[in-house]
């Protein structure tokens, strides 16, 4: 989840084209984010209807709310994971748009992968609806009764800060411990799933909204949140993290990723 390197020579000694990397990343990016709506939705859908309570209103309860978090924030964990390498990991149209302005994504290159990530979940949201008996309406993301726009727009707006941060200083930000990166990231989403399901559907991500919507072929007239919230959050954490960056950060806190021998060294 870095700068974008073209021509990189492959293990076989072969170079690929800067046409073959964006074919491959946007491959990867429609992949992974299949595979995480894919899981994420079905562990959703499962919850709801299994769910032996709710809560009033016949809204989700808290044991509800907390089975779907570890859905969502599990199946990042695992595709972000195993998919980083191929694509980055994003699945997500606003943490694409954050990279690109905390400066560690080309703007072309976010624009290939979008599509890619829109239509993954649509396909994800399709093919749960055609597998799993029950509609698949459950899983968008609304708003609960005592909730307004003004309110969804800014939850939205500070779960997302949560997610693109996180991505950015433990997966863009390299250091010795990014390949352990995604078990931050997918707990991260999980720890902003808990805190926003039952007030906004918890989205963070517009093209996870908008794929269950065109699934069962409805949109709350309130769907603009979903894409203006986690965007302007993606905003924020990108300029924090440029404002971090120019005032040199390490230099603040010195010895946090070093070794205790590189520590002892640096004396």
């Amino acid at each position: 989840m870095g700068p974008v390197e073209n021509n990189v020579r492959s293990p076989d000694g072969k170079h690929n084209s800067a046409f073959q990397n964006h074919m491959i990343a946007m491959s990867g990016e429609f992949v992974g984010t299949f595979l995480f709506l894919f899981f994420a939705f079905c562990t959703h859908t499962m919850a709801v209807q299994q769910a032996p309570d709710t809560g009033p209103n016949g809204a989700n309860s808290s044991t509800t709310v907390i089975y779907i978090s570890l859905g969502y924030g599990f199946s990042l964990l695992v595709t972000a994971w195993t998919m980083f390498r191929v694509s980055g990991g994003l699945y997500n149209p606003a943490v694409t748009f954050g990279m690109v302005l905390a400066g560690q994504l080309p703007w072309f290159r976010a624009l290939l992968l979008l599509p890619a990530q829109i239509i993954g979940a649509m396909c994800a949201a399709a093919v749960v609806s055609a597998i799993l008996p029950g509609p698949i309406a459950v899983v968008n993301t609304t708003l609960a009764p005592t909730m307004s726009v003004a309110r969804g727009v800014f939850l939205e707006m500070f779960l997302t800060i949560e997610l693109v941060y996180t991505v950015l200083m433990l997966a863009a930000e390299k250091h010795k411990g990014t390949f352990i990166a995604p078990i931050g990231i997918g707990l991260s989403l999980f720890v902003a799933e808990m805190a926003g399901v039952y007030y906004t559907g918890a989205s963070l991500n517009p093209a996870r909204s908008f794929g269950p919507c065109v699934a069962a072929r409805s949109f709350p007239h309130y769907h603009w949140i979903y894409w203006i919230g986690p965007l302007l959050g993606a905003a924020v954490a990108a300029g924090y993290f440029r404002f971090a960056k120019y005032f040199n950060y390490e230099e603040a806190n010195p010895g946090q990723d070093s070794a205790a021998g590189d520590f002892d060294n640096d004396k």
